[in-house]
């Protein structure tokens, strides 16, 4: 499960340590997060629909939020190891060379989501992917990407970033 939009820039504060007790009391199972940006994997047998509705309904509860861009993603582990088994041929294989990123979308398709990038030649290169965007920069004319346009898109909202590292940290865990 992916949240958007909570430890940004200081916005949204949602300790982990907490999140962890509250998705407890919900009934959630063998709750882990990984890294304080909003990554858990938890068990259950509740479908996806659910388990977001309860947790939007649960952390303005439990948390200060300032934002209503605060949101769930729900993915089953099959679903995160498909996003790593897909990925375009060589995306996250040279780390020192590029800065790659999974965007992850929520209510939109890939198609859709591809309209709000504009890739600049030579330093950004975008891919479509199932409920996912691949974006790769060149790591040393990242100051030029044009990445950070799509957070002016109102397709934003309905996205959610992970970079490649973390992502497939993630894909890992959901395997153990």
């Amino acid at each position: 499960m992916l949240l958007r939009g909570i430890n940004v820039g200081g916005k949204n504060p949602v300790q982990m340590a907490r999140l962890r007790e509250v998705l407890g009391d919900l009934g959630y199972a063998d709750v882990v997060t990984y890294i304080a940006s909003g990554n858990v994997i938890l068990s259950s047998t509740r479908g996806a629909d659910r388990i977001k509705r309860e947790i939007e309904e649960a952390l303005p509860k439990a948390f200060k939020l300032h934002s209503e861009l605060v949101a769930v993603l729900v993915l089953s582990a099959a679903q995160l190891r498909a996003v790593v088994a897909k990925r375009p041929k060589g995306f996250g294989d040279e780390p020192t060379k590029y800065h790659c990123d999974a965007i992850f979308l929520m209510g939109i398709d890939a198609k859709a989501a591809m309209e709000a990038f504009d890739p600049r030649d030579g330093i950004d290169t975008v891919w479509p992917g199932k409920d996912v965007i691949y974006s790769r920069r060149l790591s040393a004319e990242r100051t030029k990407s044009r990445l950070n346009k799509i957070a002016a898109s109102p397709m934003y909202k309905s996205m959610t970033i992970r970079n490649w590292a973390t992502t497939t940290k993630l894909a890992d865990l959901v395997a153990d």
